[in-house]
Parts: C-alpha cells; structure tokens; sequence
C-alpha cells in the first residue's frame, strides 16, 4: 500500500453539477465475456477502463481472443470464438479483479487443455470455494494450488454437459454469475440451485439483462440457460456505472445542492440505482427521469434502518451519509462484504471512528449515531470503495486525507478529478 495521501477541500458553496460517470464495471465485464464467446465481431460502447476491465481485457487477449481497443472513443471490438474456448496451455492473471476470476473460471473448465488461473495476493485471499465445488460437481477437473478454496486454480479442460449444479447462495453473486454464462457453452444448458436466497440479487439479473442481449435464453425465476451460444451485437452500449454515480448523488445530500448523473433513470438494469430510494428516505430530495437521477440536499438528514443485500456495494457510501443524520442508521444484510477488496464492515467502523463518529460492527452490517465529524488521515485498505466514500467527508469537515488514493482505479481512474469537477465555478466535463 502506498504512503502517501490526498487532502480533501471542504466546499465553500452549495453544489450545482451535473455528471457523467465512466460505464459500468459489472455490465462492462459482462459484456466482455459473452462478446468473446459469440458468433460473429461484437462492438462495446462506453466500456469502462480500469484496473478491472482491464484484467479481463488482458485474459481474454492471453486467451487468444482478438480484441480492438479504443480508448479515445471508450470502445472494445472483439472476434468472437462462437463458443469454442481456446485451448490452453494459459496462465491467466486476473490481478484484483474478483468479477473476472469468477467469471473465467467456469469458461476455463469448459475449454481444452490445461489453464492457470491466479491473481494478485489481494484476490488470492478472497473465496473461490463455492464455485469450485459447482465445478467439480458438474465434473470439472480442478486442482487448487495454494489455499483451500482460493486462487491460484489450475484446469484441465473438458467439455462439460450441465445438467443441474448445487451452490451456496450467501457467499457471493458473481458465483452464480460465472456459472450462468458458461452454461451457454454446456451440452444440455444450466440449472442452479442455491440453498438460499442469493445475496446481490439485483447483480444476477444484470446477467441475465447482458446476456439476453448477446442471444442467450435465460430463465432468471428458475436460474435456467438453454444451450447455443451467443450472438454478436453491434453495438452494444455500456451504462455508466450506478456503484460509481452513487459517491456523487451522495455528496449533494451531504454538502447542500444538486448533482444530476446522467445516462442513469428508470429503465438501468442496475440494481445499484436504488441507493437514490435510501438518500430520500434519509430527507434528500429525489428525482428518476428515464434517462438521469437527481438529488437535492442541504436540509436535515435523518437515520435510518436498511437492509443493504442486494446494494452492498454502495454501503460505505450510506456510511458517509449517515456520519452527518440526527439520528441513528443501522445498516443489515451485508455480512458477505466482509470477503470483498477489505472487510468492508469493519473497515467503515474503523474510519468513521477515526474520524470521530461513534459506530459499531454488527454481524452482518453496521450502526452509525450521531456525532461530529472531525478531519482525520483515513486508511483505505488498499479498498478503492472505501476511500471513495470517506472522501465525501472531506466536502463539508476540515482535515480529510485519503491514504493510497491511487485504489481508486480499480474501478474509476478519474475520481479525483471528478471530484474537484464539483466544486462550484469548475467546468464540467466527462470523469473518465
């Protein structure tokens, strides 16, 4: 973890900015994924390029799948293999990416000839064992080479008929995510079947939504894929990124003002946009046009109690909110983030006591109270959520610092400039 720190200027005037966030991680990794296993060159518009995209653009292209990137325009072509994994040998390194080794893993399984699957000592401590399982049961030939459960994976490569697979549905919703979009490649298609109710619900639908638009027939209800394939699209547009917009949409309702994000409304197939629903609850005024989301700030905020599971992503985000209510937030649901990039748990007890709020860990969740904020040097974890969220502290308190700002291009490279982008008298401009 890097040393150094950002400081964070408290704004001297109430916000009025409108915003346009870089694509969508989840939808950009999706669309990744079934463009480079359908029939036929696929083009990806508004792709988001960071660190984890990017680990899926670099195993795709070790694969040997023949990918065009576009920076300038935000744009992937790729050269789809029509259902065939190239065969191995490969050595894949998905770095910091846990959407793109749960999705790789069972295309690996699927192919033909021997793969290494590993990512950095980050990735390699989050957990990978519910889908091995999967994999194994479906007749997958898997070797762990390091800890139980965890990467680096080595596979040989066979064609797996499907049938119906068994998985755990409380750990993570990018297992279930893997599986489904393998299963075009199976003989008789997939079923799974989870012991209980998936956490990230909303994640699995965006599945779904991604590759229904690639050509394949899914049942979300029964979690059900028919064999044959996926179809090229050109294009197929990127929807800037909820998870990112929601740092933003924060930030008037605890500074004062407005922010409106764009090519975000009603009709996302992101579940993440619903954080909106949890600002007006907390007193923020709300606005969902089909084609943006809008928050007005600057009355009181009030806690609340929600159940965070299906937008755990945007938790600490709420935790930022929260630090400045008149009264209590508890926040349940969301005891498997303790797996993410940090325990995103304790970590967000940690800072906000740091930063003198008074907050405690729950088992699946957390409790803010209210208090009075005071500027402190934060720590991150090397968790680029997290030093997002504090961040918006640094708005409206004196003396927030963000140790290794630099996490932040995991998934949005440009979040400092965006930013400063809203402070008032700034030009706007795209946060790339």
């Amino acid at each position: 973890m890097s040393t150094d720190a950002r400081a964070v200027l408290p704004l001297d005037g109430l916000l009025d900015a409108t915003v346009s966030v870089p694509g969508s991680k989840s939808i950009t990794n999706r669309a990744l994924l079934c463009a480079a296993l359908a029939q036929g060159t696929s083009r990806l518009d508004g792709v988001l390029f960071a660190d984890d995209t990017e680990a899926m653009l670099d195993c795709l292209e070790r694969l040997g799948i023949t990918v065009r990137v576009d920076r300038v325009h935000t744009a992937v072509e790729l050269d789809g293999t029509a259902g065939v994994v190239p065969a191995g040998p490969a050595v894949l390194d998905a770095r910091m990416s846990g959407t793109t080794a749960r999705f790789l893993a069972p295309l690996l399984a699927c192919g033909s000839g021997h793969y290494v699957l590993d990512g950095a000592p980050q990735l390699r401590g989050r957990p990978m064992a519910p889908l091995l399982a999967a994999l194994a049961e479906l007749g997958a030939l898997v070797e762990e080479q390091g800890e139980p459960g965890c990467l680096p994976v080595a596979f040989e490569g066979r064609p797996l008929r499907g049938g119906v697979v068994r998985l755990r549905g409380d750990v993570s919703s990018q297992f279930v995510s893997g599986l489904l979009m393998a299963a075009p490649l199976m003989a008789t298609g997939l079923r799974v079947e989870l012991d209980s109710d998936p956490v990230s619900r909303p994640y699995v639908a965006l599945t779904a939504a991604v590759m229904g638009a690639f050509g394949a027939v899914v049942d979300l209800d029964r979690l059900a894929v028919a064999p044959g394939g996926y179809r090229a699209r050109v294009p197929y547009r990127v929807e800037p990124d909820a998870s990112s917009a929601s740092y933003f949409l924060a930030a008037a309702a605890i500074a004062g003002g407005r922010v409106r994000v764009e090519g975000l409304g009603r009709t996302s197939i992101q579940g993440d946009t619903a954080f909106v629903d949890l600002l007006a609850r907390m007193g923020a005024v709300v606005e969902v046009a089909p084609d943006h989301l809008d928050v007005h700030g600057g009355g009181d905020l009030v806690g609340i109690e929600a159940d965070m599971s299906d937008i755990s992503d945007t938790a600490p985000t709420l935790a930022a909110v929260a630090a400045f209510a008149r009264t209590p937030t508890r926040v349940t649901g969301i005891g498997f983030v303790r797996g993410k990039e940090s325990d995103r748990i304790g970590a967000v007890v940690s800072e906000l006591r740091r930063c003198g709020i008074d907050a405690t860990e729950e088992r699946d969740g957390f409790t803010v109270r209210p208090g009075e904020v005071h500027g402190a040097r934060v720590r991150t974890y090397d968790d680029h959520r997290i030093a997002m969220s504090f961040a918006l502290l640094g708005l409206r308190v004196p003396g927030i610092e963000i140790e290794d700002p630099g996490c932040v291009a995991k998934t949005f490279p440009g979040f400092w400039e965006a930013l400063d982008a809203l402070r008032p008298g700034s030009t706007p401009g795209r946060a790339d």
